[in-house]
C-alpha cells in the first residue's frame, strides 16, 4: 500500500517522540525532497495538528496523542472535534449507506451514551470515543454476541499497547487495576421483513489520559494513571477495529468466547443483578455460548441473564 507523503511525515514525527528532527533528516529517511517535507508539515498544520518548528533543530509534534485520519491508513475515519454522541453520528452515516468498517471518532462528546440510558463522561482529549459501523452477514440470532466480541477486541488492544491485564465485567465493561476504564454500547437497525440486521453500530469509550473523575474516581480510572502509558487514540482505535472485524468474520464459530471467558471477572463470585424486574443474588456460574451469564440464586435456582447489569458483591 502506498501512503501519502503527509501520512509518512506524520508517522516519522510520531516515531521521534519528544525529540526534534530536521527537515533534511526526514527527507532523507523517506526519500523525498525537503520541499515535500515542508509542504506536508503545512498540510498537517492546516488539519489542526500542532507542530513545533525551531530553526537549526527541526520539527516535533506538539502533542503525540492526536486524532488524524492519516494515522488510520486503509480505513475510512470520520474525525470530529465535538459531537453529542459518536453512536448517533455513526447511525446516521450507516442509514445513508456508509460501508462497514467506517469509524467515527470525537475529541469530546457532549452527550455520550452508556448502557441503560446512562451518560458516558467524555472529557476533551482524555479518552477514545469511537463508534464503528458493522454490516453483519451472519444470522440475526448471533447479534447478541457483537458486544462481547467488541469487549474482547478492546481488551486485547489495551493489553498490547499498555502492557496491562484488562478484565471484562459482564457484559460490556473493561476494568484495569480494579476500576472501570471502558464502556461499550451496541445499537442496531433491524430489517423486519428479512429478519436480519441492516447494520450495527458499536460505540466504545476508553479513558486513556489522566483525569480527575471526582466522586466517580473510586470506581473509574484511566490507562495513563494505571499503567503510566497514554496510548495514541488513533492507534488504539485502529487496533480495536481490526480485531473486531476478525471476530465478526468468525462469529459463527464463536471464536472470541474463549478470550471473553478468560478475562470475565464475575464468574465464581457472588453477584447481584436484575432479573425480570426482580433483584437476585447468587453465584455467577459462567458465560454460555450466547454470551449470557448463568447464575445460581440463593435458593439454588438457575437463571440465565441475557441483558442488564450485574454487580460484584464478593469473590469466593
Amino acid at each position: 500500500m502506498t501512503y501519502s507523503t503527509k501520512y509518512t511525515v506524520l508517522k516519522r514525527l510520531l516515531e521521534t517522540g519528544d525529540n526534534y528532527i530536521s527537515g533534511s533528516e526526514i527527507a532523507e529517511s523517506l526519500n523525498i525532497s525537503r520541499n515535500a517535507v515542508w509542504k506536508a508539515v503545512k498540510n498537517l498544520e492546516s488539519d489542526g495538528i500542532v507542530i513545533d518548528s525551531v530553526t537549526a533543530k527541526g520539527y516535533r509534534l506538539g502533542c503525540r496523542d492526536i486524532l488524524a485520519p492519516e494515522l488510520m491508513p486503509g480505513r475510512k475515519a470520520v474525525i470530529l472535534e465535538e459531537i453529542d454522541s459518536t453512536n448517533n453520528y455513526a447511525k446516521k452515516l450507516a442509514a445513508q449507506g456508509e460501508p462497514a468498517g467506517t469509524v467515527v471518532l470525537a475529541d469530546t462528546q457532549t452527550g455520550g451514551k452508556g448502557r441503560l440510558g446512562r451518560s458516558f463522561v467524555s472529557p476533551k482529549g482524555r479518552g477514545l470515543y469511537m463508534s464503528m459501523i458493522l454490516r453483519p452477514e451472519f444470522d440475526i440470532s448471533l447479534a447478541p454476541l457483537i458486544t462481547s466480541a467488541a469487549a474482547v477486541a478492546a481488551a486485547e488492544s489495551v493489553e498490547e499497547l499498555c502492557g496491562c491485564d484488562a478484565a471484562i465485567k459482564w457484559v460490556n465493561d473493561l476494568y484495569v487495576g480494579g476500576k472501570k476504564i471502558c464502556g461499550i454500547l451496541t445499537e442496531a437497525s433491524i430489517n423486519m421483513e428479512m429478519n436480519s440486521l441492516d447494520y450495527a453500530v458499536v460505540g466504545i469509550g476508553i479513558n486513556t489520559a489522566a483525569y480527575d473523575f471526582g466522586e466517580l474516581g473510586s470506581r473509574v480510572t484511566d490507562l495513563e494513571s494505571e499503567t503510566g502509558i497514554r496510548p495514541n487514540r488513533c492507534e488504539l482505535c485502529a487496533k480495536i477495529a481490526d480485531k473486531l472485524e476478525y471476530w465478526m468474520d468468525n462469529m459463527e464459530k464463536r471464536l472470541h468466547l474463549d478470550e471473553y471467558r478468560r478475562r470475565e471477572m464475575l464468574t465464581g463470585s457472588i453477584i447481584s443483578a436484575d432479573f425480570g424486574g426482580e433483584k437476585i443474588v447468587g453465584l455467577a456460574l459462567g458465560v454460555d455460548e450466547n454470551a449470557n451469564l448463568a447464575v445460581e440464586t440463593e435458593n439454588r435456582k438457575r437463571v440465565v441473564l441475557t441483558s442488564g447489569e450485574a454487580s460484584l458483591i464478593r469473590k469466593i
